[in-house]
């Protein structure tokens, strides 16, 4: 178990350790993605209450539009308010893990509205506050997510990005549901952290915690997408997607 407000090097390598072996016996990204949001969400503690630190915490990829299963894909483009169907080759942020305090932040496809995310132009990507700054602060450009040239692939894939992280979630500009899920959940910081896959899409964790996270832990969590890339990349071009199984409905 390990503090976020007393947070130590030795404490980010542990961890980095136990990421790169997530994928062992799983047979989809989605099953390691879950099983990464899982990991924070158990070994992440609030020392006060001895409960998780994290309220939510979430792993989202992007992917091409046109390999998107139907349901998804039919998402989008409600999302857009669309009827026909959007190009095969628009990058769309999608939820592959979800693990949090709300019974229904536990099952991707319960989550009305964070189940895939169209980043159909950098124009529209910039409306969306806290997608636009993540981007940012990882040190890309947003038209390096929304359309990666080819040729930049190799150097995307090998660089280490920066965190994104709000130390102070009350009142922030890049979280606009503040009443709704900053107040009423008592969020205090937002960390987020990623990497590029040699496919060109981009991979993040983004941890929702109801402790104040000191800029020198953020800090720390600059070296953990790697490990999670380790785990990830045997599947990066294929069985994506967990099985569908049903599930109750929700406003998250």
């Amino acid at each position: 178990m390990y503090d976020l407000t007393r947070f130590n090097l030795q404490n980010a390598t542990d961890i980095g350790a136990a990421l790169r072996h997530l994928g062992q016996g799983a047979d989809t990204i989605e099953t390691v993605a879950q099983r990464s949001v899982r990991y924070f969400y158990d070994n992440l503690i609030d020392p006060h209450t001895g409960q998780s630190a994290c309220a939510l915490a979430r792993f989202f990829k992007t992917h091409a539009y046109g390999n998107l299963p139907p349901d998804l894909q039919a998402q989008a483009m409600k999302s857009l308010g669309r009827v026909d169907a959007l190009d095969p080759e628009v990058k769309c942020l999608t939820l592959l893990g979800t693990v949090g305090d709300q019974l229904a932040w536990n099952a991707r496809r319960a989550s009305q509205g964070h189940q895939v995310i169209p980043l159909t132009s950098a124009r529209g990507v910039k409306k969306i506050p806290m997608m636009s700054q993540m981007i940012q602060s990882f040190g890309l450009e947003i038209n390096s997510v929304v359309a990666p040239k080819p040729t930049l692939l190799m150097e995307l894939e090998r660089k280490t990005y920066n965190v994104f992280f709000i130390p102070k979630a009350a009142g922030s500009e890049y979280i606009p549901s503040q009443r709704d899920f900053v107040n009423t959940f008592a969020i205090k910081s937002v960390l987020g952290f990623g990497g590029m896959l040699p496919s060109g899409n981009l991979f993040t964790i983004i941890l929702f915690t109801k402790v104040a996270v000191p800029d020198t832990t953020a800090q720390l969590f600059k070296s953990l997408p790697l490990n999670i890339k380790m785990a990830i990349i045997p599947f990066s071009t294929h069985q994506i997607f967990c099985p569908q199984q049903p599930v109750a409905s929700s406003d998250t």
